[in-house]
């Protein structure tokens, strides 16, 4: 840091005072930035627009307003400047695409782009959360509200079942795969995030660009001090708020279903007093309590005062307790970038950040409090936690006792970083090779109390496990880049580039039983007394790619443009003959706004036409999944028994890329001279060679086959308006809405009509199906018709005597008898099984949107941000608890109006019936998930320091925000944002499920923004 501060001075040069008018429409502009280009000096425009300034004639003045065009001007000989801005047109902007930037208006791919403004507008913890409903033809989902939790996006649809389905991220040109960690970067280190969507954008990733790239750019110190240092300082803290909960049963009524239930089964009454003889816990209210959030920020960044060196070097803090006891986050995150331009044809940089995370990750699970009666006891009469469940006669694993003896925490340190050289021999020729290490290592500690009662009342004694994991990741990437002009209309560029990456993990897990004594926890294993459970494992993974890559953009006027790109990837994860593939893709786009016949008229002042086709791959699968695998299997010899290995998974060779092709077609305008700006997408892709497991013959010894045999589709489209309403001297309100849908299909399964999925353990396989030319995937069960009102309904059912009762539930029979052999089912049968389910939905919606208005009324800015979507269905693991089964689970609230003999005419079942009839995956247990969310208010204040006087101080803001402040939802569980389960493994294809999880928390924050 000496270095840094060392070289900040000031150029002492002859000024001369500069004044003029800043006016915007014709009217003067207030409060418009005049600056000194590299420099912190600077004033702003007053009252009429006027302003007054010092500068050499040699410096430039920038002039900015949000809203419009930034201006520079080079002072020279001029005493007075006066500036007009027109509004900002976001076709020139630059964005950041695969290995370089472009202006929006040359851009031939789709490429979404959130600002640093648009991230700061939403206090964050993790970067993917402020993506959401920001970027059309992006669907964002929230995984479960506890501290540090992730989400699960999808770009463009999903296109593989077995394989990933998470974008790829890029950071800082470093690529960090799909499942980066992204509590590692600090959200306020940010400049800007580009997603990549079509396929001429993401073929120059070949391989890993299937399902969307996603581009992270850090700050940097370039322009910025002019040789003093510029230090910004931001400090917020939150109140979480606890969010509504689900309705249930009061503790009257659930002691009566209870009941009602044991005199239906013939069993004795739990509860044969008043209901004021028994207990009326509310577990949430001892459970989840209002919480804070913490979070400081520190940047110092600068240039030095020829501008050869900048540098952005951050500090970050952040703690944040759960809602629920035991749970939170605690961030140290350290940043530095630093470029040198060592002389005019050589650069070199770097880019290092540093995180250290310790994560609770919570020893109660909300979906657990949902399953508690409010009349199991807390503690015993002799004080201590109870452990017994006198209901069901088990062991009760009590939360309040968990919470306070258990512990479950993750402790992980992150290191990612990247060094380059670039070198310029040559006018418009770039030469530049980057190395980008990563490692990251972490740890979990589990332990399990010897003291919980749910252990001692069955003699059971605690445990302890740990488990960590050490990953060494590194990356190199060359590329040449070559850019001419031939005559007066033809522009070319040219990058050519090779890419290596090797990514190794080792993984080790202790596990012991029989703890004691809790003295130690988790510190020391040997204390277990029960070797014979005990668990150690370990393993190690290793994998490579080697990659060579091109593309060629070309223009032609500056008004017809093309790009060709093409990637060739090898990979160690296949067999030879199939490590190699490779990945093209064409783009063009015609800037019609540029044609002769378009420069009368007053509407467009930016309109492109721009089309795209190629492919791009999928690893779909893990390593080493080509080669055979070995199973432990003990085996006899003369009676004594014996370790040995099995043959657990056969060989497969042919085993290859997935492969997407795509096309999307767009139109682009900007209208009226920037005050609105639109951009439409239509696209359509389709995935071949699936990864699925095929049936194979019995004779080989397995039943299944990972092969490439499927194929699936996605189309949808995508809409953009920006607009500027209102701008005035004192009030300016623009808007941004996000519009899109994505509709896919499979199209072939292998062969096969479908595919059952299992998701859940108790219901088994049905609720999740794989259905040629359906959605994928799909939600299935029997369709729900209310209750049976007679036993004339039951008898002329045709079901099988006994299976149904009055005021059971009835489902649904479908036709699947074929009685006269002409192929077509013309007679349902007398059970209700696999065979009667039918599609109920599926969990991806018809609509996406996001609408963001900004209002700015002299010093106050108001941002106001709605996202939520339309059409997408959840299914919801809890009813079967909650809605069907027997009375020692919570029943919903709307249970109380239950078939009796006195309601006869109720459709929800009466109390015990589904001891007589089972309970398949149903209707009843698919919700509609569409919502409505006022994501984020934020108030900003902005002080007029300049007219304060406070010496040194740049700029200060005051803020308070609001997030998740309102949810329109009519889902039973309250917010239908969820994915019980994550965003990886069976979370690649399994999304939609609900099982309770970590809420939503509702969020009031006040934060403090300074710059020295």
């Amino acid at each position: 840091m000496c270095l840094f501060f060392a070289l900040s001075s000031f150029i002492v040069i002859n000024s001369q005072t500069i004044s003029g008018t800043v006016t915007a429409d014709g009217q003067p502009l207030p409060g418009a930035t005049v600056l000194i280009k590299g420099m912190t000096k600077g004033t702003s425009t007053d009252f009429d627009g006027n302003y007054i300034l010092e500068a050499s004639p040699q410096s430039t003045l920038v002039f900015s307003y949000v809203g419009y065009a930034t201006q520079s001007v080079l002072v020279g000989n001029q005493k007075t400047i006066n500036v007009n801005l027109v509004a900002d047109n976001k076709l020139d902007e630059v964005v950041v695409i695969g290995y370089g930037t472009q202006r929006k208006s040359d851009l031939t791919g789709a490429v979404s782009s959130i600002s640093s403004e648009d991230i700061a507008s939403l206090p964050v913890a993790r970067v993917d959360q402020a993506l959401q409903g920001r970027a059309a033809g992006v669907q964002v989902t929230q995984t479960s509200g506890a501290p540090g939790a992730g989400t699960s996006i999808r770009v463009r649809g999903g296109n593989s079942i077995t394989g990933n389905n998470q974008p790829l991220w890029v950071v800082d040109g470093i690529i960090v795969g799909t499942n980066f960690n992204l509590n590692n970067l600090n959200a306020n280190d940010i400049k800007s995030v580009e997603i990549l969507k079509d396929a001429s954008s993401i073929a120059i990733y070949g391989s890993r660009g299937a399902n969307g790239v996603i581009l992270v750019t850090t700050k940097n110190g370039a322009n910025i001090g002019g040789g003093k240092p510029q230090v910004n300082v931001g400090i917020y803290t939150s109140t979480q708020l606890v969010p509504e909960r689900p309705a249930f049963l009061s503790q009257a009524e659930q002691i009566a279903y209870t009941n009602e239930d044991a005199r239906f089964r013939g069993v004795a009454e739990p509860f044969p007093g008043n209901p004021s003889d028994y207990p009326d816990n509310d577990y949430f209210d001892l459970l989840l309590d209002p919480s804070p959030i913490y979070n400081a920020d520190l940047s110092i960044a600068g240039s030095s005062e020829n501008g050869n060196v900048n540098y952005y070097n951050s500090l970050n803090f952040f703690h944040q307790d759960g809602l629920i006891k035991n749970s939170g986050i605690e961030k140290y995150i350290f940043r530095s970038n630093v470029d040198f331009k060592l002389s005019d044809k050589l650069k070199a940089g770097f880019r290092v950040n540093y995180s250290r995370i310790k994560q609770d990750n919570g020893v109660v699970a909300y979906g657990g409090l949902l399953n508690i009666l409010p009349t199991q006891p807390i503690y015993n009469d002799d004080g201590s936690f109870n452990g017994f469940n006198d209901v069901i006669g088990a062991p009760f694993n009590n939360p309040l006792a968990t919470a306070q003896l258990d512990t479950d925490e993750t402790i992980g340190t992150n290191f990612l970083g990247t060094m380059y050289l670039e070198y310029s021999p040559i006018k418009n020729l770039i030469i530049r090779s980057t190395f980008n290490p990563e490692i990251d290592n972490s740890k979990r500690n589990e332990f399990t109390s010897s003291q919980r009662p749910d252990l001692t009342v069955v003699g059971e004694t605690g445990n302890a496990r740990i488990s960590s994991v050490a990953s060494l990741n590194w990356n190199n990437e060359n590329t040449i880049q070559y850019s001419t002009k031939l005559g007066e209309n033809h522009n070319l560029t040219m990058l050519g580039g090779a890419s290596f990456q090797k990514s190794s993990s080792e993984s080790v897990l202790a596990q012991s039983f029989g703890f004691t004594t809790d003295a130690t926890q988790f510190n020391n294993l040997n204390l277990g007394t029960d070797p014979t459970r005990n668990v150690v494992r370990s393993s190690f993974v290793s994998e490579q790619i080697v990659s060579f890559f091109g593309r060629l953009n070309y223009s032609y006027k500056d008004k017809y443009l093309l790009t060709l790109v093409g990637r060739s990837d090898g990979s160690s994860k296949f067999a030879p003959g199939n490590k190699y593939a490779f990945f093209p893709s064409v783009a063009g786009a015609w800037k019609i706004s540029e044609e002769p016949f378009m420069q009368n008229q007053s509407v467009f002042s930016d309109l492109k036409l721009r089309a795209s086709y190629g492919k791009s791959g999928n690893q779909a699968i893990l390593p080493y999944s080509t080669l055979p695998i070995y199973e432990e299997a003990n085996t006899s010899y003369n009676g004594v028994e014996l370790p040995g290995l099995t043959l657990g998974r056969p060989a497969n060779p042919d085993l290859q890329w997935e492969t997407t092709s795509s096309y999307d077609i767009a139109l682009e305008a900007s209208l009226f001279n920037g005050r609105i700006f639109t951009e439409f997408n239509y696209y359509r892709k389709k995935t071949n060679d699936l990864l699925l497991d095929v049936s194979i013959p019995r004779q080989t010894g397995f039943q299944t086959q990972l092969q490439n045999v499927g194929s699936l589709e996605n189309k949808g489209w995508e809409f953009l308006i920006n607009t500027t309403n209102i701008r005035n001297n004192h009030f300016t309100w623009g808007s941004t809405l996000t519009l899109s849908s994505n509709k896919n299909k499979i199209l072939d399964l292998g062969g096969k009509d479908f595919i059952d999925l299992v998701v859940d353990q108790i219901v088994g396989a049905g609720n999740l199906r794989l259905i040629v030319g359906e959605t994928v995937p799909v939600f299935t069960g029997a369709n729900y018709l209310g209750t049976w009102k007679s036993q004339a309904e039951i008898d002329a059912s045709g079901l099988l005597p006994g299976s149904q009762v009055v005021g059971g539930p009835r489902f649904e029979n479908q036709l699947t008898v074929d009685t006269n052999n002409d192929g077509i089912p013309d007679q349902a049968d007398n059970i209700i099984s696999n065979e009667d389910y039918v599609v109920l939905g599926n969990p991806f919606p018809d609509l996406i949107y996001g609408f963001e208005n900004n209002f700015r009324y002299k010093n106050f800015d108001l941002n106001v941000y709605i996202q939520g979507t339309v059409g997408n269905e959840v299914y919801n693991l809890r009813t079967r608890g909650n809605f069907w089964t027997r009375g020692e689970n919570p029943k919903y609230a709307e249970i109380a109006d239950r078939w009796t003999p006195d309601n006869p005419l109720s459709n929800i079942p009466r109390a015990g019936s589904d001891g007589v009839t089972g309970i398949p995956p149903t209707s009843e247990d698919v919700e509609d998930g569409t919502h409505l969310r006022l994501k984020n208010v934020k108030l900003t204040y902005n002080l007029p320091v300049d007219k304060i006087g406070w010496e040194g101080v740049k700029a200060m803001s005051i803020y308070a925000s609001g997030t998740n402040l309102l949810l329109l939802s009519d889902f039973r569980l309250i917010d239908p944002e969820t994915s019980r389960y994550g965003n990886t493994g069976l979370g690649n294809i399994a999304q939609g499920f609900s099982n309770g999880e970590y809420p939503n928390a509702k969020v009031i924050s006040i934060g403090l923004n300074v710059t020295f």
